[in-house]
């Protein structure tokens, strides 16, 4: 029997009057809100203008879900497609199912699409939001708890999650809670890629790489856990494989970059003040070299001036001579007389 574990919603919706609140699309909801302000507030601190995070989300969010739903469907047709499903259902997103892998890309694409509209290079902007990202997964992931499902391997372990739903072949019991293995997980991911920011200035790319990799190692081994109908290559589950696929592209990519573009971009979006400590290093040796230059050619100047004006006094000088020399001369030509 057993003595503690996490219950489930006894439903994942709730209505206010006639409009239904989904706790799914709410933790989505969250999450985007989360992402968009953290990322707002990296962006602007790399010297970004405010607002541009928000703007380009406006792309990237759409296109996100549209992606996770369609790798959702496709990997798991037969959920749709199968006899006596109904194909309508594969559009109730509302319900359930987004795949992540093709949430990143489709998002990616958006983010694309919206920051060439703004002239600004998308490895700077998924640098910014690569935290976001991920805990604007892990507040998602709860989602799951809401709908109860994607839960792990049965145990009686005292932070197991209690499954009442019976439907969709469910088997009421306590399982592994993989959504909130998986929450926690990205909250350390989003830790992870924040130090790792400040400690090595990642840029071009490389912070949303590293969120990517280190989300991908995590997602393999909670992947592995779970007990959810899923296509199965070589004994492994195509999560599994889909992972290691993308985690080793990541990490190609973080290599491959750091050699051929070292350093973080000096400035991310066009006519916005830059705030790379390095440029501003840069920028104030240089007027010092200016103002030290302006000095070493006021001083030369000064000291020509200086040098003029000893040569113009020996002029006097020498006039004065020649002019007693004169007056003696005429005194001795008048004695004689």
């Amino acid at each position: 029997m057993e003595l503690a574990f996490i219950p489930s919603p006894s439903r994942g919706v709730l209505h206010l009057g006639p409009i239904p609140l989904r706790g799914y699309a709410f933790c989505i909801i969250i999450g985007v809100f989360v992402a968009v302000w953290l990322g707002n507030r990296r962006w602007i601190a790399r010297g970004g203008r405010p607002g541009t995070v928000a703007d380009i989300a406006v792309w990237a969010v759409p296109f996100g879900l549209i992606g996770g739903r369609l790798y959702h469907v496709i990997t798991d047709y037969q959920l749709y497609f199968s006899e006596g499903r109904d194909w309508v259902d594969a559009f109730k997103i509302w319900e359930g199912g987004l795949g992540i892998w093709g949430a990143i890309a489709f998002g990616a694409l958006g983010a694309w699409i919206g920051a060439r509209r703004r002239g600004i290079p998308l490895p700077a902007y998924a640098d910014a939001v690569a935290p976001g990202i991920a805990l604007a997964q892990a507040i998602g992931r709860w989602g799951n708890w809401f709908n109860q499902e994607l839960y792990g391997k049965a145990t009686d372990l005292p932070w197991a999650v209690e499954i009442t739903s019976s439907a969709d072949g469910r088997v009421p019991g306590t399982y592994h809670p993989t959504f909130l293995y998986e929450s926690l997980w990205c909250i350390g991911v989003a830790l992870l890629v924040i130090w790792a920011d400040r400690r090595f200035r990642l840029g071009h790319g490389r912070a949303f790489a590293l969120y990517v990799a280190a989300y991908c190692a995590g997602r393999f081994w909670i992947e592995y856990m779970r007990v959810d109908d899923a296509h199965h290559i070589l004994g492994l589950r195509l999560n599994n494989w889909t992972a290691l696929l993308v985690f080793l592209l990541a990490v190609v990519y973080m290599v491959l970059s750091a050699r051929k573009r070292p350093g973080r971009e000096a400035v991310v979006e066009p006519g916005a003040e830059p705030a790379d400590g390095d440029a501003g290093g840069a920028a104030g040796e240089a007027a010092d070299a200016d103002s030290k230059d302006s000095k070493d050619t006021d001083a030369d100047g000064a000291a020509d001036a200086a040098g003029s004006g000893d040569t113009g006094d020996g002029t006097v000088e020498t006039e004065k001579d020649e002019k007693d020399a004169t007056h003696v001369k005429d005194g001795a030509d008048s004695a004689k007389g």
